[in-house]
């Protein structure tokens, strides 16, 4: 009997050795849920510039936008757990999972690596706020206008949390549909605040139309060293727009290893990493699965918990 539970287990590694080694055998698929030239379109495209080498063979970006993301999650569920297909997942997949808008769980899908950890930042026009105390003040009483994308997602949730912990007046939220039209409105006055990472308001920034005035992060962001950061306001409010990459949860070891190592090695190549450079992130930003997936389940159960918080979750 143990030469047959031996000739068996064999038979499994050689079987999915011989997975790995066929695999890839078609155009890799993946999948976001963002329009063209946006954040989470951007990070895919940088990452696949080098991972096609790494993977030899050709990857695509399938575009499922919709429903705060339930539309690629619900589409991806419908693909093959056999590696040839991958989706990008965001704060905002926690989001819309959290909120029960798509059939996929957090238990459906297994980690593979994350790409970029993107505080959230709070911007106004530029000249309208002394310093961030003088933003925070002017709230205290009066609420102001927040611009976010989309409602009951991270921007939102951001806003709100700020205000709710800072003890400052409950804001009022102007969704738009994505951070190109947001920036754009916050610059033309139909907002006075705007939930945006650095990347989404990159020229408007330059142009000295759009300041960042408050980070929500623990530590202040390279990029932006002179901007003070929620905590040291005394805000107990961290939020990241956070993005990485994850397969169907029974996708084979061997394929979710070899896929791991290729996409860590296209991160960590100097292309990728001028990207994040270019948006205010460093190396830091780029990690495996472990850590991506202590992540992915702590970020679940942190915007679980705001949503109820908030009211959005009865």
């Amino acid at each position: 009997m143990k030469k047959v539970f031996a000739l068996a287990a064999a038979a499994a590694i050689v079987g999915g050795d011989v997975v790995a080694q066929e695999f890839p055998a078609k155009t890799i698929e993946v999948i976001t849920h963002a329009g063209n030239g946006g954040g989470t379109d951007v990070t895919t495209r940088m990452m696949m510039i080098r991972a096609r080498r790494e993977l030899g063979t050709d990857m695509v970006v399938v575009n499922k936008r919709g429903g705060g993301g339930a539309s690629a999650m619900d589409y991806y569920l419908t693909q093959d757990a056999d590696g040839h297909s991958i989706l990008t997942f965001t704060i905002g997949h926690s989001a819309t999972v959290a909120l029960g808008k798509t059939d996929m769980k957090l238990e459906d899908v297994r980690p593979i690596a994350r790409g970029t950890d993107d505080p959230q930042i709070l911007m106004t026009r530029c000249g309208v706020y002394d310093s961030a105390q003088a933003f925070v003040d002017a709230q205290k009483d009066e609420p102001l206008n927040y611009g976010t994308t989309h409602l009951g997602g991270i921007d939102d949730v951001s806003a709100f949390m700020f205000a709710r912990r800072g003890e400052l007046a409950t804001p009022r939220i102007v969704p738009f549909e994505g951070g190109g039209e947001l920036a754009t409105q916050l610059v033309a006055g139909a907002v006075d605040v705007a939930v945006l990472n650095l990347a989404e308001a990159g020229s408007q920034i330059e142009a000295g139309d759009i300041c960042p005035i408050v980070v929500l992060a623990p530590e202040r962001m390279s990029g932006l060293p002179d901007v003070s950061t929620a905590q040291e306001l005394g805000i107990d409010a961290n939020f990241s727009t956070v993005r990485g990459f994850v397969v169907h949860a029974d996708t084979p070891d061997d394929v979710a290893a070899k896929i791991e190592e290729a996409l860590l090695n296209a991160m960590n190549h100097t292309v990728y990493q001028g990207f994040l450079t270019s948006v205010g992130l460093d190396a830091s930003s780029v990690a495996g699965s472990e850590v991506w997936g202590n992540q992915l389940t702590s970020m679940q159960a942190d915007m679980d918990a705001a949503l109820r918080e908030l009211g959005f979750i009865e």
